[in-house]
Formats: structure tokens, sequence, C-alpha cells
């Protein structure tokens, strides 16, 4: 019982009432994030590929 209770107080006292997202929506992010700019970046060489 005593472990449940050390393992639930592991965060600071200060970042105990912030609520962290989960981490697989990080990763989703991520990945929506580096094709988007890599789309804004490369969009020239990416249209030029399918003409």
């Amino acid at each position: 019982m005593t472990e449940e209770n050390n393992n639930e107080e592991l965060r600071p006292s200060k970042m105990r009432g912030v609520a962290f997202p989960k981490a697989k929506y990080g990763v989703i992010v991520a990945v929506i994030l580096i094709i988007v700019v890599n789309l804004i970046f490369y969009k020239e060489s990416i249209f030029s590929f399918f003409k």
C-alpha cells in the first residue's frame, strides 16, 4: 500500500495540478507537424514529381 502512495507522488508539488496529455497524442501531433512542414518547404518538388 505504501508503494502505491509513493508512485503517485513522483511529480513535484507545483506540477501535480497540471494535466499532461497522453504520450500517443504527442507522437501523432509531432508526425502531423513534420508532414505539414515538409509539405510547405518542399511543395514545388512534390508537385513537380506528380506532373
